[in-house]
């Protein structure tokens, strides 16, 4: 069943009027991707209940579910956070090497080559963070330098969050082999 739905998610999310936005993404190289199971969103003091808000974190939900992940509030694995910044911003990245590429051989001699990005009005972030390693392990962001979004439109919001998430391509560990826990509960 797993691989059915593999071989058709292209069809699946070209019917869906998904478009795939260009975004860019940098990760720790401390990150161990493959081991992850569990994650949690961020909690923000400032509880933002705007339909925008609602839609992002459901759209990450949704996502998280189809790679395998099981949200728990109970020491996740990962903990996801979000903002999307109105003003524009200098913003610091990383060239690195594929993440796909990095994980067959995990070279931890490569260094961090800095690269600074200035952003547009309208950037969406998204971390995802270590909890044991207590920092971010993985970062995905779209700008309206690639074009303008309106993150009042559904559908926009909906490809910029598939878009940034897409490049994240980690299925949960033991999910594909089918020795993934079933969850105790679901938040």
């Amino acid at each position: 069943m797993k691989i059915c739905l593999l071989v058709f998610l292209p069809f699946l999310l070209s019917s869906c009027g998904f478009k795939e936005l260009p975004v860019e993404y940098d990760y720790s190289y401390k990150g161990n991707f493959k081991r992850y199971r569990t994650f949690e969103l961020m909690t923000d003091a400032y509880v933002d209940s705007s339909l925008t808000d609602q839609f992002i974190k459901k759209s990450i939900l949704a996502r998280m579910k189809f790679l395998g992940f099981r949200r728990t509030g109970r020491r996740p694995n990962l903990i996801i956070g979000y903002k999307i910044f109105n003003d524009s911003l200098r913003f610091n990245g990383y060239l690195q090497p594929s993440i796909e590429e990095w994980v067959k051989t995990r070279n931890p001699d490569l260094s961090y080559e800095q690269q600074k990005y200035t952003m547009q009005t309208g950037t969406l972030l998204i971390q995802f963070f270590d909890r044991r390693l207590n920092r971010s392990i993985w970062q995905g962001y779209a700008t309206t330098q690639y074009g303008n979004i309106d993150f009042a439109n559904q559908r926009q919001l909906k490809n910029v969050v598939f878009s940034i998430l897409d490049k994240y391509r980690f299925w949960a560990e033991g999910f594909l082999e089918g020795t993934h826990p079933t969850p105790e509960k679901e938040l």
